[in-house]
């Protein structure tokens, strides 16, 4: 186990399943004796606004919030989340981004247009390498789930932090869900990891 704390920034939109994303992450981490700290964020989630969770993990951890510029890795549930917390990103840090548009209230309402280019301008700021986009919807449809991209999310997730192994993701998986989506998670697991 490494001294350094490593921190995730988890982002999306109500109801993409981002707070049950972290929890497991966390049960993982636990599992493998590391401190974590977690934190959330969900106001009007009910509403379709932005949710976050900060997860840090390490031999010990003094805070849950990461600072801005000391983040390892972002993972957007939704595109636009991505450019929405870029300021939290470390230098050389990655962002993963899920492929999916959910617009805002303001573009609902006509008052503002969905931005253009995100991931060209993820890439021009971050540089190409540290951006990996996943097609979340279209893996969790081919897994029998078009609700499980946060399993799908969590799958590329594990792919980025080393030390753990497939089967300590999927046991935590298989326990945190209701055993009747529990296949189909593991396979949009199988499907995000290989993405």
């Amino acid at each position: 186990m490494e001294d350094r704390v490593k921190s995730l920034l988890l982002a999306g939109v109500g109801g993409q399943g981002i707070l049950l994303a972290s929890d497991i992450i966390c049960k993982v981490m636990m599992g493998k004796g590391y401190d974590v700290k977690k934190s959330e964020v969900h106001g009007m989630a009910q509403r379709g606004g932005c949710v976050t969770s900060h997860v840090r993990f390490g031999r010990k951890v003094y805070s849950p919030l990461a600072r801005k510029g000391d983040v390892d890795i972002i993972v957007s549930f939704e595109k636009l989340e991505s450019l929405r917390y870029l300021d939290y990103l470390k230098p050389g840090g990655m962002v993963l981004v899920n492929d999916e548009e959910i617009y805002p209230p303001s573009v609902n309402l006509g008052e503002a247009d969905y931005p253009v280019g995100i991931y060209e301008s993820l890439r021009s700021r971050i540089g190409a390498e540290n951006v990996k986009v996943v097609t979340g919807p279209e893996l969790a449809a081919r897994a029998g789930n078009r609700r499980a991209v946060n399993t799908v999310m969590l799958g590329a997730i594990s792919r980025y932090i080393p030390g753990i192994g497939v089967d300590e993701w999927k046991n935590v998986l298989a326990a945190s869900l209701p055993e009747k989506i529990i296949e189909a998670n593991l396979k949009a697991f199988d499907l995000g990891r290989a993405a």
